[in-house]
């Protein structure tokens, strides 16, 4: 291993080609080409999500007509009918939602827990934003709302006679006085496109809901008669919004208009912002980098002629390739670790000073983005040398490497279809961008989870571990014919 190490270090373009790695994925992460999502440079606090009850960042913003409950109660409704516009002319989200809400109190981020019918996921029953429990399909039903302590129960039903439970759960921090009644929202709607380049991108906007509420009924500790009109977190945004509520105060029909959403934040086209993983997007230039010198480490010994006055020093070959892959990943991996390390802390502060939100991450993210992004460039390194003992021909190997890591990666990126994109990011080396996704996939919030915004179709390790199998598959074939064929 000196003696490989000797040879890396001593040969001037590869002992600059590595910090030069690091040096490119600093300056992509650095001088990053976005600005203003939130609004002006140094706006980004504008758009931040409120914190929910478990600490993540949500979106909670809806029409809401309310009262309050005093203790125990319940309440019981028909949605009738459930319609809504987006900014092109008619139509219902998916996750539009209209239903029955007991909050703990009227600010954004209070804990809730609330049965509804959806645009077309059903009846559900979600608490807290992270919390979702499927009930029947059906479009429209009768709703029920129990509160008993802390105990919340949701009901649906056909007819309005024989009930189902969706779900119980337990809000332990409710006050005895709480706001319960009938809510309405609707997401941002938005969906895959491709401008007349080809270059994926998202289209899409506001959208907003009208549910028509029929035959309320309430029971328990409820205060007064009339319905509190109100729209949580601040004016809806929707194609046309106007006042909330409409129907008579205390009387058996109410019809919401809403928009907004009750649910976890997150980044991509139907969110807000962008994940941390923006500022690592110059990975991909590193990575060519050090795929060049890794092939060279290996093929420039066989153009020189070199490799028969290494194997003569050292007959067992093995331990050649074994000193070389081990000089070459641990050279990789430091580049990398030491280009995530500043990019993702330093990276924060340009895109937040350019007026752009990032979600707060837990500091295990953080480490797994800056140790993976080190594991990326190593085992990319591991997989050029390997490529070029096999191929023993610089260019083409530096062609077959680029072509399985880069290629699939900018692909997917820019012009391929979500369906073909997921593919190309599962089974290729390229898979191992994965480890630097830190955007989370909620299943009940509408949003387009590509690539492009960050969602990855393999778990972070996953993509890893697609990595490290192409790699341990190159260096058998190169440990095969090292052995076998003449030097």
């Amino acid at each position: 291993m000196r003696a490989e190490w000797t040879k890396l270090r001593t040969v001037p373009a590869w002992a600059l080609a590595l910090p030069a790695a690091a040096v490119i994925i600093v300056l992509f992460g650095l001088f990053p080409g976005m600005q203003g999502s939130c609004g002006k440079p140094g706006s980004a606090t504008e758009c931040k999500p409120t914190t929910g009850p478990d600490g993540v960042e949500v979106r909670d913003s809806f029409a809401f007509a309310y009262r309050t409950l005093d203790g125990d109660g319940s309440i019981t409704v028909r949605v009738a009918a459930l319609t809504g516009e987006l900014t092109d002319g008619p139509g219902l989200v998916p996750w539009a939602k209209a239903g029955l809400m007991v909050k703990d109190t009227t600010e954004p981020g209070s804990s809730y827990a609330a049965v509804m019918v959806t645009g077309a996921r059903g009846v559900r029953m979600q608490h807290d934003f992270v919390h979702d429990k499927a009930g029947r399909k059906t479009p429209l039903a009768w709703l029920r709302l129990t509160r008993a302590g802390g105990t919340i129960m949701g009901e649906e039903s056909a007819d309005g006679t024989q009930w189902t439970v969706v779900n119980r759960v337990q809000l332990p921090d409710l006050g005895r006085s709480v706001v319960a009644g009938l809510f309405v929202t609707s997401p941002q709607h938005a969906e895959e496109d491709s401008n007349t380049f080809g270059v994926k991108g998202a289209r899409g906007g506001p959208s907003q809901a009208t549910a028509e509420f029929a035959d309320l009924a309430v029971t328990g500790a409820w205060q007064g008669t009339q319905w509190t009109k109100q729209h949580i977190g601040g004016p809806g945004n929707g194609p046309g919004q106007g006042d909330p509520a409409g129907g008579q105060p205390g009387s058996q029909e109410l019809t919401l208009t809403g928009s907004g959403d009750i649910a976890p934040a997150v980044t991509g086209a139907a969110g807000v912002g962008t994940s941390i993983t923006t500022t690592l997007i110059g990975t991909f230039a590193g990575l060519i980098v050090v795929v060049v010198v890794g092939v060279l480490f290996a093929s420039g010994e066989y153009r020189r002629g070199l490799i028969r006055t290494t194997l003569a020093a050292q007959p067992r070959r093995g331990r050649v390739l074994a000193a070389k892959a081990a000089v070459a990943g641990a050279a990789g991996f430091v580049a990398g670790l030491v280009a995530g390390a500043i990019v993702v802390y330093a990276g924060r502060e340009v895109l937040q000073s350019n007026g752009v939100f990032i979600p707060a991450v837990p500091v295990a993210t953080e480490l797994r983005l800056i140790a993976g992004t080190g594991a990326m460039l190593g085992l990319t390194a591991v997989l050029g040398l390997a490529l070029g003992m096999l191929l023993r021909r610089s260019a083409t190997a530096i062609t077959a490497a680029v072509v399985a890591v880069i290629l699939p990666y900018l692909l997917a990126m820019t012009v391929l279809p979500t369906a073909a994109a997921d593919w190309a990011l599962r089974v290729t080396p390229a898979a191992a961008f994965a480890i630097q996704q830190s955007a989370v996939e909620y299943a009940q919030v509408a949003n387009v989870y590509t690539p492009v915004d960050g969602y990855m179709p393999l778990s972070p390790w996953a993509g890893l571990a697609v990595l490290v199998a192409w790699t341990a598959v190159a260096l058998s074939g190169a440990y095969y014919r090292l052995v076998r064929a003449d030097a």
